[in-house]
């Protein structure tokens, strides 16, 4: 029996490449469904309605309100003095844009009249507000 040679066991190998293949891929698809928002946020609570749809916008000017007053114009700081050049820099522009109001469920109403009175001024009709 010693004239029988005896087999080496081969080691068990992990293949690394498809484990690869697959990381890359949920990374990739990580990136593509990844929103990036340069956009700076306020915390605010948005007013709830109850009857309010769904709305998508494609082109959009947003105008954001605390409610201590603190205006966000697109993501930056503005405040009320502010906005009417912001606005009429953008009513030099195109009429045809639609303008949403963020504003917070306790902000006092005269805040976002303003807002919303600063934007007809400049001939933006198209003034939305937005909720959750």
């Amino acid at each position: 029996m010693s004239g029988l040679y005896q087999r080496k066991r081969k080691r068990p190998e992990m293949n690394l490449v498809p484990l690869i293949d697959v990381l890359v891929m949920l990374i990739f698809f990580a990136f593509v469904t990844m929103q990036f928002r340069t956009m700076s946020t306020m915390n605010l609570t948005l007013p709830k309605v109850e009857t309010a749809g769904k709305s998508e916008l494609k082109e959009s000017l947003t105008i954001s309100i605390t409610k201590e007053g603190t205006v966000d114009f697109n993501g930056k700081p503005a405040s009320m003095a502010t906005l009417a050049e912001l606005v009429r820099q953008v009513g030099t522009v195109t009429k045809d844009i639609t303008v949403v109001i963020r504003s917070d469920e306790n902000t006092p109403l005269r805040y976002v009249t303003e807002a919303m009175d600063v934007c007809r001024k400049q001939g933006l009709n198209k003034i939305r507000l937005q909720s959750r």
